[in-house]
């Protein structure tokens, strides 16, 4: 798998074009971008479960899983969420341009937005740009990467090769997020794209399970936005399908795999974060639980506070496991390691060097594992520290 940017350019797959523009709602960097397959794609979505979602994601709902799409028009620094009719209309404006630029039905055409709530599309700005991003399309993945951006500090992209029975194909991924990030999704956009052979409901259910392991995971502040969305578009242009039961798990371990690598970017880049926290759990009863416990680690305050000062301070994740219901019993056989050193262990405090684990504690990504030797089931989740450079961006960012 590899990652990029930086020295290395992340390939899209075959018969997937990609461009971004700057339009004039930023001042200085790409601000709207356009992915394109070059032959009707299989298109399968999940989005966010916020009750207040925006105009973009109550359209593409509509229109998924599909077998006919051909391009997703993404625009930053305005969500259209909270925005009425005029929402609704500058949303299929939208689209309207990009598909008269592609030459295709609108209804070929997808849509995400990334920005302020409650601000609206600067269409005067953002429809004329439409030939241009176009004409600027090519098989390289950065500038749309970088299009989509808001409070993000770096891209996001990542390629694999998957071997397949009837030949090789290629699995792309590009995201973005860093705040207003929580699970069940968040302010995050995310783009899977294969040149593989899939039938669109297997499509589908591919990347709900695949959202469920990773972008569903990861929470940088607790708040779920009105914006989210993973997509996923297959053209089938390696000529190679997932035939068999062996290419169906090929396949979905890589997805898996590429969207995780994609997740812990965006908890890793959160506002203000300097550290990437993994909260692994094993030997839970059941799934649910260790799903709620990770999940809820990485979320409190009190844990990612702790991580940020470097303070091996185990109490608090002690506490936010029995917030997370955690059976008692579960907790008095617990083993809790922090940075592979075990400090709490059968219900009771063990000794060990704070400063030794200070010191690891100083490294950018964290680990926490907990094992309560209570089933086979396992979670992680994954999280960052809480700095007080979050509050200085979220009171500057409107």
């Amino acid at each position: 798998m590899t990652p990029g940017p930086g020295l290395l350019r992340t390939i899209l797959p075959k018969g997937f074009l990609a461009s971004g523009v700057n339009c004039g709602v930023r001042r200085y960097r790409p601000d709207i971008g356009l992915l394109i397959s070059e032959v009707d794609a299989v298109a399968a979505g999940v989005f966010t479960l916020n009750e207040c979602k925006a105009a973009p994601v109550v359209y593409c709902q509509k229109l998924l899983p599909a077998d006919n799409i051909r391009a997703i028009i993404t625009n930053s620094g305005q969500a259209n969420a909270a925005t009425g009719p005029l929402g609704f209309e500058n949303n299929l404006s939208m689209v309207s341009a990009a598909a008269k630029a592609l030459g295709v039905d609108t209804h070929q055409v997808l849509v995400a937005s990334t920005g302020v709530i409650g601000a609206h599309l600067a269409i005067d700005k953002i429809n004329p740009c439409m030939p241009e991003l176009v004409s600027r399309a090519t098989d390289v993945a950065e500038n749309f990467a970088l299009a989509i951006l808001t409070t993000d500090l770096v891209p996001k992209t990542v390629t694999t090769v998957v071997h397949l029975s009837e030949g090789d194909v290629r699995l792309t991924g590009i995201c973005k997020g860093s705040g207003m990030i929580h699970p069940n999704m968040a302010t995050m956009l995310g783009y899977l794209l294969t040149d593989a052979k899939i039938d669109k409901n297997l499509c589908q259910s591919l990347l709900k399970e695949a959202t469920d392991l990773s972008f569903n995971m990861i929470s940088v502040d607790g708040d779920s936005s009105t914006n989210d969305c993973v997509f996923m578009m297959a053209n089938g242009e390696a000529k190679a399908g997932l035939t068999t039961d062996a290419d169906v798990k090929a396949f979905k371990k890589a997805l898996i795999e590429v969207s995780q690598f994609l997740a812990q970017s965006i908890a890793a880049d959160g506002e203000g974060a300097s550290k990437l926290i993994e909260v692994e759990m094993i030997g839970s009863p059941s799934e649910a639980l260790a799903k709620q416990a990770v999940r809820g680690v990485t979320m409190s305050p009190l844990v990612k506070t702790a991580m940020h000062g470097e303070d091996p301070n185990w109490g608090r994740i002690l506490a936010r496991l029995g917030a997370e219901k955690v059976p008692a019993a579960c907790l008095d056989k617990m083993t809790l390691t922090l940075q592979g050193k075990t400090l709490f262990e059968n219900g009771s405090p063990l000794a060990f060097d704070k400063d030794e684990v200070r010191a690891l504690l100083k490294q950018t990504k964290i680990h926490i594992k907990i094992d309560l030797k209570s089933g086979t089931s396992r979670a992680t989740a994954w999280g960052c520290d809480l700095s007080k450079k979050y509050v200085d961006i979220n009171t500057e960012y409107s």
